[in-house]
């Protein structure tokens, strides 16, 4: 009688993995694979972090003697003075802090400008994004919104540089002659809106220009991701809010933007940080005025990046490195707001995933 043949028979290789022979299989090769690809995840979640670190620690071991030598002064008085004689000043001695002879800073009109510029942006170019997006996504024609999303992306691309020449040479100009005469002439003689009138230099550096450049360059941002957004929320909840008597804003506001509002909240975050660092543009239409804050929104100013970037290259020249250790706290500065900010967001995005339904009362 014939001996049947080993291992036939539907019970072979039953314990195999289905993807054995694949190259992450439960061999010692495929194991090893999948360990590389495990440690060079691990690696990118940790670098980031690890290059966060890095930068906050070198920041604040430059900063610390300048910490010591300018105390709160540094956040309540506008001044930049290296020296008593300039850089050639004789170097003293003040709390283990080595520094020019007169040396006195304060930072407080960059700080506020910093925050006052961002606001606008947000302010007006926020808006204006979602409501491009739902245009793009729920009114224009396939092949137009296609078309206009396009361009929406290549702005995005534009360098910083390009766009504060623009505002320079074309957009402040404008402000300056045909905008801010017309608004400072026609606005009530009431003391609350004595802000939005008064003078502005001929080429429309000030607040009121930095923080619309600035609204133009987080439009693209804020609305290509609110755009891709729009599109992923299902068609039935938005058919159902108009079968059930809703207007299209009625429905954008208590069912789209709620669906979205999580991601949305994210896209608003990308924003704010370019806002918040952008340097060379605002640089060239804020007019660098470190004095003290403007009486007006017409008024020129300076932010935290534009007075790094203003100040870094005559810094250099200081031989007690004092200046240079200053603007690292200044930068310090910059950085605890952004990560303020973002932790903020964080917390509110927390808050509003916890919602049972994306369909609410509105935004």
């Amino acid at each position: 009688m014939a001996a049947s043949a080993p291992g036939a028979g539907p019970a072979e290789g039953a314990g195999d993995s289905p993807l054995s022979g694949l190259p992450g299989d439960g061999t010692r090769g495929g194991r090893g694979g999948l360990d590389v690809i495990r440690w060079l995840g691990r690696a990118g979640a940790i670098i980031p972090l690890g290059a966060l670190i890095f930068i906050v620690i070198v920041l604040l071991v430059e900063a610390i003697p300048a910490f010591r030598y300018n105390g709160l002064s540094f956040f309540s008085k506008s001044v930049y003075t290296p020296g008593g004689g300039g850089y050639n000043s004789v170097i003293v001695h003040t709390g283990g802090a080595a520094h020019q002879s007169g040396a006195s800073f304060g930072f407080f009109s960059s700080i506020i400008g910093t925050l006052i510029t961002t606001l606008i942006a947000v302010l007006v170019g926020v808006p204006l994004s979602i409501g491009a997006a739902l245009a793009i996504v729920e009114r224009l024609p396939k092949r137009l919104a296609a078309g206009v999303g396009v361009f929406l992306e290549l702005l995005a691309g534009i360098p910083s540089v390009v766009i504060g020449l623009w505002g320079v040479v074309t957009f402040g100009p404008f402000l300056a002659r045909d905008i801010v005469p017309f608004v400072s002439r026609n606005l009530p003689d009431v003391p609350v809106l004595n802000y939005f009138k008064g003078p502005i230099n001929g080429l429309g550096q000030s607040m009121l220009a930095s923080g619309l450049i600035l609204a133009i360059m987080i439009i693209p941002i804020v609305a290509s991701t609110a755009r891709d957004l729009i599109r992923q929320v299902p068609i039935l909840p938005r058919e159902g809010a108009v079968a059930l008597g809703m207007s299209d804003a009625q429905c954008a506001m208590r069912v789209t933007l709620p669906w979205i509002r999580t991601g949305l909240i994210g896209a608003i975050v990308l924003g704010i940080g370019r806002a918040l660092g952008e340097t060379i543009a605002v640089a060239m239409v804020s007019g660098n005025n470190i004095a003290g804050l403007p009486s007006n929104i017409y008024g020129t100013m300076t932010t935290i990046a534009a007075t790094l970037v203003n100040n870094l290259d005559s810094a250099l020249s200081d031989g007690s490195h004092f200046t240079v250790r200053t603007l690292a706290e200044l930068a310090l500065v910059l950085v605890v707001i952004t990560l303020a900010v973002n932790v903020a967001a964080r917390m509110l995005v927390r808050r509003t995933s916890g919602a049972a339904l994306p369909i609410g009362p509105g935004l």
